[in-house]
């Protein structure tokens, strides 16, 4: 089923696709960041040609006049190519992500926000993704808190979506809700055949897989389909508490994963 000389071919494009686009990218920082994020987007969409991954997505990202965050499930790091194909937004990830061989350069380089996850630092934390909201960036959140194995969506953390009661301002002035927008994820077809229970984790990647075994195996599969599904986005406003938009953002999110997983899409 994997493919050794796949596997190498591919993460060689990779690479070289890599070497060629980081240089621009690091000249349009210094620009715009705007700009940079719009090289970002058209990193990883060749990203995702060059590996074999197919997107269908349904429904838009809410990318407004302002910031938004984006709430999806997490089953591997495989996640942050799909995602960042499809929205211009930077990545909530937890700090050992920092550390990482190769993609923690790659999160750094994407503007990613590091967050210990550690009580004792959540104010420090909150602050911190609230500054980069204000300055217009748009995030995109793993509210589960670490990845499983894409089979079901672990409760999410509350917690995490304490950045929800962040307002940006508006062109009138007015301070605006943050849109938060649920997004459902699923790797759904190889070689366009349903992927089975037993074949998801060579795809979701947790509990103690390597991270280079395991991502030289997924990029030795063939053709992989991942659905994902862009949900109408709600604010912190529209709910009693940031405990009932937790509830509300993850019961839409896992529904969704399984409609995809089964088919039902």
């Amino acid at each position: 089923m994997v493919s050794p000389v796949l596997a190498l071919a591919r993460f060689a494009a990779f690479s070289v696709w890599t070497l060629l686009l980081v240089p621009p990218y690091l000249m349009m920082r210094l620009v715009s960041h705007r700009v940079a994020g719009r090289v970002v987007l058209f990193y990883w969409q060749g990203v995702m040609r060059l590996i074999g991954f197919t997107v269908v997505a349904r429904g838009t990202p809410d990318v407004g006049a302002g910031p938004a965050l984006f709430v999806s499930n997490h089953a591997s790091y495989l996640d942050i190519i799909v995602l960042g194909s499809l929205i211009p937004a930077c990545f909530i990830a937890k700090a050992e992500v920092a550390g990482w061989p190769g993609f923690g350069l790659l999160a750094r380089l994407a503007r990613t926000v590091f967050v210990d996850r550690r009580p004792s630092a959540t104010a420090r934390e909150r602050d911190s993704v609230r500054h980069r909201l204000e300055s217009g960036d748009s995030l995109i959140l793993f509210a589960e808190g670490t990845s499983n194995d894409g089979n079901q969506v672990l409760p999410f953390k509350s917690a995490l979506l304490s950045v929800a009661e962040t307002g940006f301002s508006g062109a009138d002035g007015t301070i605006r809700p943050l849109p938060v927008q649920p997004v459902s994820l699923a790797y759904t077809r190889l070689d366009g055949l349903p992927i089975t229970r037993a074949m998801r984790p060579f795809l979701a990647w947790y509990g103690d897989m390597t991270l280079v075994g395991h991502l030289l195996g997924a990029l030795g599969l063939g053709r992989v389909t991942v659905e994902v599904t862009f949900h109408p986005a709600t604010s912190l406003a529209s709910f009693p508490s940031r405990k009932e938009l937790t509830v509300h953002c993850h019961d839409l999110i896992a529904n969704g994963v399984a409609t995809l997983l089964a088919g039902r899409a």
